[in-house]
């Protein structure tokens, strides 16, 4: 009987945190799909929306901080529900807003949602993973794939079928909140670290591999976000599809990030992080490069699922990267670490879609585009360096990771 107690704590622990970040990746992407809706409902042009999209970001920066300190104070779990709440209260107000700006304002308190889920349900994987012993990361971000297939789809679905934006997200905002409700009390609520056990650490922002490892998932982020926010209004006003059949294309992108994510444990055994980290950022950099090159719609469609199978591993390998520079000898620490690099990751989110929205005003969306193969592309030479940076550490052991 304890055996199988133990097995239905396990099973509902692992599958509330899946859940957390599936709701999260949903919400995101059932607006995010709609860009061309709320575009048209604002009156927003490539510039404007860049500006406006500029909201969701700067509220995860400002956020992101705050939700580090308040995740040490109440816990993961409590502050998962605390952004889960504005978030489903908020969603649906993006159909009221009449102007870029009003959108842009909205969004910025989504964006501060996002924060508080991001680090909330960062820090409980760190916990699940280590109460499970097990390399949890990359299926935990699997959910969050998983949700973007699931809005992305739901969009495409709610647009085919003409409901309005405000019917859209007042659905999606009931369905996440009763998933939320049935989940959260099995999300680990704190990891475990103390105060005296972060005492006598290193400071993390001296360490170049964190920094490294950060500017990984800056240059992943510029990608994954402009794949989410622009890859709709791109095959739209660029390929001439329609806003239900363009929504599809984020969805083999999501398709490919989901499956990718699911086998990267047995993957990243196979070939080492750094390796993996470098071979998938070509493989994007060529998707996208397929994208903007090729006008036909089946190759721009290929070419975003191209670029999902290449940038699914950054984030789980990196934050399982960062994990273990911060591991010790008794198996506790990181959570700092995590923090650091998860931080600095939504500058990527703050650079890129005012970028993207500057660069298509000036030029067109594919030349946009274009540039977003090449900032992919610097992913390799950063990767290398982080490595580097590793070999360093693991060579004066009281500098970094006590583990070997």
């Amino acid at each position: 009987m304890d055996v199988l107690k133990r097995f239905s704590q396990t099973l509902r622990m692992r599958l509330a945190v899946f859940t957390v970040f599936l709701f999260n990746g949903a919400v995101f992407l059932s607006w995010a799909a709609r860009m061309p809706t709320l575009a048209a409902q604002v009156g927003a042009n490539e510039a404007t929306l860049g500006l406006a999209l500029l909201g969701s970001s700067i509220g995860l920066a400002i956020t992101a901080p705050f939700a580090a300190r308040l995740c040490a104070t109440v816990g993961a779990r409590r502050l998962i529900v605390i952004g889960a709440i504005v978030t489903v209260l908020a969603a649906p107000a993006l159909s009221l807003a009449g102007s870029p700006l009003h959108l842009g304002l909205n969004l910025f308190v989504l964006g501060g949602c996002g924060a508080a889920l991001d680090v909330g349900m960062n820090v409980a994987a760190v916990a699940a993973s280590r109460a499970l012993d097990r390399p949890l990361m990359p299926q935990f971000h699997a959910g969050f794939s998983v949700g973007g297939l699931v809005g992305s789809l739901g969009a495409a679905g709610a647009s085919a079928a003409g409901w309005g934006l405000r019917t859209h997200l007042v659905v999606v905002a009931v369905i996440g909140a009763l998933a939320m409700a049935a989940v959260v009390r099995s999300v680990p609520g704190a990891t475990g670290e103390t105060a005296a056990e972060r005492a006598g650490d290193r400071s993390v922002v001296r360490r170049p591999l964190l920094w490294l490892l950060a500017g990984i998932t800056v240059l992943s982020a510029i990608a994954e976000g402009a794949s989410a926010d622009w890859s709709t209004l791109f095959f739209v006003r660029e390929r001439g599809l329609t806003e239900a059949v363009a929504a599809a294309a984020y969805a083999g992108f999501s398709i490919t990030m989901v499956i990718a994510r699911l086998v990267g444990e047995p993957v990243q055994r196979r070939l080492g992080p750094y390796r993996l980290l470098g071979a998938g950022a070509l493989v994007a950099s060529a998707g996208i490069g397929l994208t903007v090159l090729v006008e036909a719609p089946a190759a721009g469609f290929a070419g975003f699922a191209l670029a999902g199978l290449g940038l699914a591993f950054c984030f789980p390998v990196v934050m399982d990267l960062a994990g273990d520079a911060g591991k010790r000898a008794d198996g506790t620490g990181g959570e700092r670490e995590i923090g650091l690099v998860t931080t600095v990751a939504y500058t990527g989110f703050l650079i890129g879609p005012p970028a993207m929205g500057a660069i298509a005003h000036a030029s067109s969306l594919s030349v946009a585009l274009g540039v977003i193969a090449l900032v992919v592309a610097l992913i390799v030479p950063t990767v290398w360096l982080a490595d580097k940076a590793r070999a360093r550490e693991l060579s004066r052991p009281e500098a970094g990771s006590a583990r070997p």
